[in-house]
């Protein structure tokens, strides 16, 4: 995948034609054209990943992704902070999305740049990222956050938005840790009339909170 962000032909655009009117002014950054093969070859080998993952499937419980966004910052590029919008419309598609959480999948290795680091504030202070490559974070697309000024190297990423079947953050929460806890007693080969009966517990939440 780095091979391809890299290659000299690949069509990178200003990021700004997907910003809203919010997050236009302070956004400097590229990104691969989202029509283009690339980004829709590319993008399927992450959403193809993320089907195999069971903790990314357990965390989400994804109703719809956006296809995969890549985008990369050199020196002096930044987006300042922002909130992602509420509702995207899926390209081709006509399809509207939820944005009920925002994805970041870091490309770069954390050495290969400074600077470039994402930002993610709450009401009670801020979390400063700067992961490895490969490595996935999530955050509540009502999130204040921001990519600090890139001031040597190239940072490049992968960003997306899901909207899940459970709309409410603490209802997500709470299949997620039960979720956790079913798979971590049968691991233990915990008593499995037990283990029945709380994974009917979970599937009743699921029911009752889904919404499509």
């Amino acid at each position: 995948m780095r091979r391809s962000l890299e290659a000299a032909d690949a069509p990178w655009v200003d990021g700004r034609a997907t910003a809203g009117h919010q997050g236009a002014p302070v956004k400097r950054n590229q990104q691969i054209d989202e029509a283009s093969p690339l980004a829709r070859e590319l993008g399927a080998m992450v959403l193809g990943e993320l089907e195999r993952n069971a903790l990314f499937i357990s965390a989400v419980l994804p109703h719809r992704v956006y296809p995969p966004v890549f985008n990369r910052y050199g020196e002096g590029m930044y987006f300042g902070t922002h909130v992602d919008g509420a509702v995207r419309v899926i390209p081709g598609s006509g399809q509207k999305l939820r944005t009920d959480l925002s994805a970041t999948l870091f490309l770069s290795a954390a050495d290969a740049y400074q600077g470039g680091e994402l930002v993610i504030e709450n009401d009670v202070g801020s979390d400063t990222l700067k992961l490895d490559a490969g490595d996935l974070v999530l955050y509540t697309s009502t999130s204040r956050h921001r990519v600090n000024p890139v001031t040597g190297g190239m940072r490049t990423a992968c960003v997306f938005w899901i909207q899940s079947l459970i709309r409410d953050e603490e209802k997500r929460r709470q299949l997620f840790e039960l979720d956790r806890s079913i798979q971590r007693l049968t691991e233990t080969r915990a008593d499995a009339d037990s283990l029945v009966r709380l994974a009917g517990h979970y599937h009743t939440l699921l029911r009752l909170w889904t919404e499509f």
